[in-house]
């Protein structure tokens, strides 16, 4: 391919230095989103192709783009690497301003999707990969049913994505809000145990206390992560190469539990819709996740995200108080 991000790939940019982005960018036109969004695209997706698909255009359009950008800036955004397109330290600088424009542009888009006073137009909520996938679809449904009107963009991600930013209009937290300009209910806490499928058990046999834990196949992350720092911190010392099923992706924990790989960590109110799914050492360990549907307080004008934020908080606290309900 031709063009001047490619041509700068070659031996004579590798370990050049590049000058500053903040000192070259001042003849960028600032209207010239286009160009920016082609950008982004190649930088989260790592080829011209893969940008192409998710914008859906041409290839050869995100290459002009991306041309057109270089030379309005002086600077090399992207070098060719086996993998594919490497960024540059000024592409990973400029990526950060990218992703705010993106989030300010999905943020205009779902503003102008209604009139403010409508229950009706597009609401972004995002919560954590469990909560996401296997809690709030159903929550959505319902009040889906009851505003047909309403479209919802789901944004699974355990990272707290930004709402000052407005990068999601509702989000769904494990942790306290502390942003002052943040509108944030408390639903409860989510309640978090070992469970095993009932198969497992009955061929394994069942730990008496937590020290009998190593004796048993377990399913937790593959890396050092905050879970197990806070388990930790409650005494229960976990480490990696106790696991026999190794992941970090939660979803993935829970698959491996359903489908019998050993005890693991889940929360209680969603291990009890799987009847095939018993609790493991209930009375030594439980723990706890505060639970909080936050937005931004900007937002509260708008009736679909009020309406999606009273819904959310009556449908999660039932959901808290199922998961720390006896048996």
């Amino acid at each position: 391919m031709k063009g001047q991000f490619l041509r700068r790939a070659g031996a004579n940019t590798i370990g050049k230095v590049l000058p500053s982005a903040s000192m070259k960018c001042m003849s960028i036109n600032p209207l010239d989103w286009e160009s920016q969004r082609a950008f982004l695209a190649v930088l989260r997706e790592g080829s011209l192709s893969a940008a192409a698909r998710s914008l859906d255009i041409a290839q050869p359009t995100v290459r002009r783009r991306l041309e057109a950008l270089e030379r309005s800036i002086g600077v090399a955004l992207f070098t060719r690497s086996p993998s594919g397109l490497t960024p540059t330290d000024a592409a990973r600088e400029l990526g950060t301003h990218a992703e705010t424009m993106a989030a300010a542009a999905e943020a205009f888009a779902r503003a102008a999707s209604a009139d403010i006073h409508a229950v009706s137009g597009t609401v972004r909520i995002t919560a954590s990969d469990v909560m996401g996938a296997e809690v709030l679809p159903a929550v959505v449904a319902d009040l889906h049913d009851a505003q047909p009107g309403l479209v919802f963009e789901l944004s699974l991600t355990n990272r707290n994505e930004d709402l000052l930013r407005h990068e999601a209009d509702i989000a769904v937290r494990m942790v306290r809000p502390t942003q002052a300009s943040i509108v944030a209910t408390r639903v409860g806490v989510v309640e978090l145990g070992f469970f095993a499928k009932a198969a497992y058990l009955k061929k394994h046999g069942t730990p008496a206390r937590l020290d009998d834990l190593d004796r048993f196949a377990l399913i937790g992350p593959d890396r050092e992560t905050a879970d197990l720092r806070a388990l930790r911190a409650l005494g229960l010392d976990l480490k990696r190469a106790m696991f026999s099923c190794r992941t970090d992706n939660q979803l993935a924990q829970l698959g491996a539990i359903r489908a019998g790989l050993g005890i693991g960590i889940c929360q209680k109110a969603l291990a009890r819709r799987d009847p095939s799914l018993v609790p493991v050492l209930a009375k030594e360990f439980c723990y706890e996740l505060e639970t909080w549907v936050t937005m931004h307080e900007d937002l509260r004008r708008m009736r679909r995200v009020r309406a999606t934020f009273a819904h959310l908080v009556t449908a999660l606290t039932a959901y808290c108080n199922a998961g720390s309900a006896p048996g």
